[in-house]
């Protein structure tokens, strides 16, 4: 089993295309219209366009998704992680391009990551996996990156806010 898609809560198809495309750099992969202004739009990366896909999901308003965002933001956790070859690199390149970061740069237990806002209510983490990294080790690091947020938010309360200075860690 692997992934095929995977989706992310946007509340405006536009907004989001425009920042997932033109300043992270995403590839479009489908955009079917459903109707009702309804579409299915499907994101690749560049680099891996028969990899993955990121559907943007019309879902921000729905009660329980908004509500999970809320709370998320709130404990500046991610709703997902993308995974970037140097993180130092993307964080100076996004910031170049107006990109709003919750998390410098952090390099914390032999990996390093970074947060940023999407512009669509949802904090976004990327960490640092550079290609060809063994697959065990890249599971491994990713997981602890979710299990550090988790204790983060939940653990120490002192440290909850999404603003949070990398330095202050």
């Amino acid at each position: 089993m692997r992934i095929y898609i995977t989706s992310i809560p946007v509340a405006d198809y536009n907004k989001a295309l425009t920042f997932y495309m033109e300043v992270l750099g995403f590839q479009k992969k489908q955009d079917i219209p459903l109707g009702e202004g309804m579409r299915f739009i499907t994101l690749v990366s560049p680099e891996d366009p028969d990899g993955p896909q990121l559907l943007l999901e019309p879902n921000a308003d729905y009660h329980g998704i908004k509500a999970l965002r809320e709370a998320l933001a709130e404990d500046g956790i991610p709703i997902t992680s993308f995974a970037a070859d140097d993180v130092q690199a993307e964080y100076e390149r996004l910031q170049k391009l107006g990109v709003t970061f919750t998390q410098k740069p952090l390099s914390q237990g032999g990996r390093t990551t970074a947060v940023f806002d999407d512009t669509n209510g949802n904090l976004i983490e990327i960490a640092e996996v550079k290609k060809g990294q063994n697959e065990r080790w890249q599971r491994a690091n990713l997981a602890s990156a979710r299990l550090w947020h988790h204790c983060r938010a939940h653990l120490h309360p002192c440290r909850r806010s999404p603003n949070l200075d990398a330095e202050r860690l």
